[in-house]
């Protein structure tokens, strides 16, 4: 559904996106993480066809982005992070006036419209002033504009910025069900929204993909091989005698577990029952043992870590404006 190929952007002498290419297949919703400043905004913008690349390619439904943008846009639905709203319209008016400009063909402009408040849950409000809504009902009359002419690609910027617990479950509830019917890219800070979102993440950092796999897949990277153990009772010497098992390969205290170990196997090896042999002979008592795998957090921080290279996305800086949502 979604070819990026090779795109850069230079502004002056500065490189913000570098070589970037992958590809969304229909149905997905894809997580697009990065830090500030990591060239996500500026890739986003080119995607959408209001920035141009210095070079490569973009195609949307086999589109070009440049050459073709008038039928890419017919197959694009946009949620920028501040949804294009007119604050003195009536929800439903607004969503008619939006379907016109979308070129949805007179007759249909009703149902379109009738569906995409049936789909966001604004039965209640499409009577009502824009600007009388709370924050989380014009979030979901940005994401009905979005989604009224039936695009094949949504592109999603932060969309649960500033909403409370319950608005932003019920916004990552309504973004899961277009998998399937749509091909989403959610970009966002906020890691929790990729997890419970999204089918696979791309990690991009300094302008370069650094990473992408599936949530499976990413957590595993930081998992390998590591067990977690606890002891019953007071274990003297602990710390050295798992380190001299030989199939261990590391051994920590473990912050979050008082008393607590995360033991690292040696590749190809599993030591857990030479562990809960030592145990057991010098009378600790095993009290836990599972293996431990680590958060998306934690393995998105490892992966942009130490990465400087002085590269800033300055569409990133207009549009982010330091958000206060992010974790790294």
């Amino acid at each position: 559904m979604l070819e990026v190929s090779d795109i850069t952007k230079v502004y002056g002498t500065r490189t913000v996106v570098d070589r970037v290419s992958f590809s969304v297949p229909k149905g997905e919703i894809l997580g697009f993480l990065g830090p500030n400043g990591a060239g996500k905004t500026t890739t986003m913008r080119i995607i959408t066809g209001y920035v141009p690349p210095s070079s490569g390619t973009v195609k949307v439904a086999g589109f070009d982005v440049q050459e073709q943008p008038l039928e890419v846009k017919r197959r694009l639905g946009y949620l920028p992070e501040h949804p294009p709203l007119y604050s003195e319209m009536l929800v439903r008016p607004y969503l008619e006036f939006v379907a016109r400009i979308r070129g949805v063909p007179r007759r249909q402009i009703r149902a379109r419209v009738d569906r995409a408040i049936e789909r966001c849950g604004l039965q209640a409000v499409a009577g009502r002033l824009v600007a009388v809504l709370s924050k989380g009902y014009q979030q979901r009359v940005g994401l009905a504009q979005a989604i009224l002419h039936e695009p094949d690609l949504l592109i999603l910027d932060e969309p649960t910025v500033g909403l409370d617990p319950t608005q932003i479950r019920e916004i990552r509830s309504l973004i899961k069900s277009f998998s399937g019917e749509h091909t989403v890219i959610l970009s966002t800070h906020i890691l929790a929204e990729v997890t419970m979102t999204c089918h696979r993440v791309m990690i991009i950092n300094e302008g370069r993909i650094a990473a992408t796999d599936t949530l499976e897949g990413l957590t595993a990277r930081g998992g390998g091989g590591r067990v977690l153990v606890r002891f019953a009772r007071r274990a003297d010497g602990a710390e050295a005698a798992l380190h001299a098992l030989p199939g261990v390969a590391s051994v920590q205290a473990h912050e979050a577990q008082d008393g607590g170990f995360a033991v690292g196997m040696r590749p190809g090896q599993d030591a857990r029952e030479e562990i809960a042999a030592l145990a057991v002979g010098r009378g600790w008592g095993l009290l836990e043992m599972r293996p431990l795998t680590r958060s998306l957090e934690e393995i998105f921080i490892d992966i942009i870590r130490g990465e400087s290279s002085g590269v800033a996305d300055p569409a990133a800086g207009a549009a982010a404006g330091g958000n206060a949502e992010a974790t790294a």
